[in-house]
């Protein structure tokens, strides 16, 4: 076998590998991937939410000299952050009302993003982009959604998907 041969032997091995390896990752269901998806973006509000509990003088304060939301007085601001940031990530870990739970979330980052810290744009990035896979393509088979929806879909004469 000439070097040349040898040489292309070698490269087409390599790229039946790695083209074997991208065959299996496009195999992983996308229920697998949304799981740490829901459980990661619910940490992230349920820690911050957790934190806000903890004190809530310390909140309150946050929201007047640091959060300054426009159009809302800072207690009904902190009031609502915290609701959402306890209760919304419990719906993200069930599978529960996904897609809205992810809606809520990805306001809530924009409104951080654009009144609070614009500049931790690539953190919020980092949270939007997961909310907007759970938004566009839902919690996955391992959700409360899935068995709710189709006896819903059946009571109201709706056709699934």
């Amino acid at each position: 076998m000439t070097q040349l041969a040898a040489s292309t032997s070698r490269r087409s091995g390599v790229v039946a590998l790695i083209e074997g390896a991208i065959g299996l990752l496009e195999r992983v269901p996308y229920t697998l991937l949304a799981l740490p998806l829901r459980v990661g973006a619910a940490a992230v509000f349920w820690l911050s939410g957790q934190a806000h509990l903890a004190n809530w003088d310390t909140t309150i304060e946050l929201f007047t000299e640091e959060y300054k939301v426009p159009l809302l007085p800072p207690d009904i601001a902190a009031y609502m952050a915290v609701l959402i940031e306890v209760a919304v990530p419990v719906l993200l870990v069930l599978g529960l009302f996904t897609r809205a739970a992810a809606l809520v979330l990805l306001g809530m980052t924009t409104i951080i993003e654009v009144f609070v810290y614009p500049q931790a744009w690539p953190t919020h990035i980092q949270w939007a982009a997961m909310l907007l896979v759970l938004l566009c393509r839902g919690p996955g088979k391992l959700s409360l959604d899935n068995v709710l929806w189709p006896p819903v879909r059946r009571l109201l004469g709706v056709s699934p998907k």
